[in-house]
């Protein structure tokens, strides 16, 4: 006599075949992952080979022309609308401060979501770092201003703009910036030192004497000068070659000697705190300071 099934037969069964798949399931995902890792670490093996055959070094100019791309150059153009917005509040020519905050969070967070899909190779920290910066300090402008935006219409401009830079978050926000800043100029830096003859470095975290700084190269001035604002956490609208070519400009001019200013560190507090300063100061004296120079092809070089 035939024995019919039961429901608990029928149960088991599908039971049975549900884990069956299941663990066929996970059996093939963990071949993919590990064909996928397996392939990474294959990739980057042969980059690293394609690295050293094509004479690459962890700071070759095409990463640090890569990076200017694709990281450094989307945040610039956060940090431009930043200081203009701030303009705005400033002089009190803005008709809506809360949207205007609003719409900088937003940028914040637009730059944000598109330097999180980029990459830097790994063979070059510093721009790895710099990247992990400067997402750290979008990241904080985009939750800090709509705190800010619900009540700006309510104050002065000038007000909101002294709430803003006193706030804590807003303050390590552009702390990141500059330590990112800070990072990318030290991987220019790493890439003088293999490609510059008769590169001389210095200590950055050491005053400098102006008899000290004039025969340094503009890379080392530069990155002197990044190391400065980083330290006295002066977050500006200009570039720290603009800073140099201000501080050289003085020097040649005569300006330090009768003004008797024989301290780097110091000409550079005056330079700032009278807001002498002004983003583009470097390409209106490039080539009567720095015609002899040897710089990478980055555009805020260039352009």
């Amino acid at each position: 006599m035939e024995k019919r099934l039961t429901r608990t037969d029928y149960l088991f069964a599908i039971t049975f075949i549900f884990m069956l798949v299941v663990a066929m399931g996970a059996f093939f995902y963990g071949l993919q992952l590990g064909q996928q890792r397996a392939t990474e670490k294959y990739e980057e093996q042969l980059f690293k080979q394609k690295e050293q055959n094509d004479g690459f070094t962890a700071y070759h100019q095409q990463y640090l022309v890569s990076f200017y791309h694709t990281i450094y150059q989307p945040y610039r153009e956060f940090h431009k609308a930043w200081f203009d917005k701030m303009d705005k509040l400033q002089s009190n020519h803005a008709t809506d401060s809360s949207l205007l905050l609003k719409e900088l969070a937003k940028q914040a967070q637009s730059v944000y979501d598109n330097l999180a899909q980029k990459s830097t190779p790994a063979s070059s920290p510093l721009l790895q770092e710099a990247q992990k910066d400067y997402m750290k300090s979008l990241k904080l402008f985009s939750e800090a201003l709509p705190g800010f935006a619900a009540k700006a219409n309510a104050i002065p401009g000038s007000d909101l703009v002294a709430q803003l830079q006193a706030d804590a978050y807003l303050g390590e926000a552009r702390n990141f910036a500059l330590k990112a800043e800070n990072e990318y100029y030290d991987a220019i830096i790493k890439w003088a030192e293999t490609s510059v003859p008769q590169f001389k470095p210095v200590d950055v975290t050491k005053p400098l004497a102006v008899k000290d700084w004039s025969p340094l190269s503009l890379n080392m001035k530069n990155a002197y000068l990044t190391n400065w604002l980083l330290s006295t956490r002066r977050y500006e609208a200009f570039t720290p070659q603009d800073l140099s070519g201000r501080i050289d400009d003085m020097i040649v001019s005569g300006q330090t000697k009768k003004m008797n200013l024989t301290d780097i560190n110091a000409i550079a507090e005056m330079l700032v705190a009278t807001d002498a300063v002004r983003e583009g100061d470097f390409l209106r004296v490039k080539n009567k300071l720095y015609a002899n120079e040897t710089l990478p092809q980055l555009p805020f070089y260039t352009n």
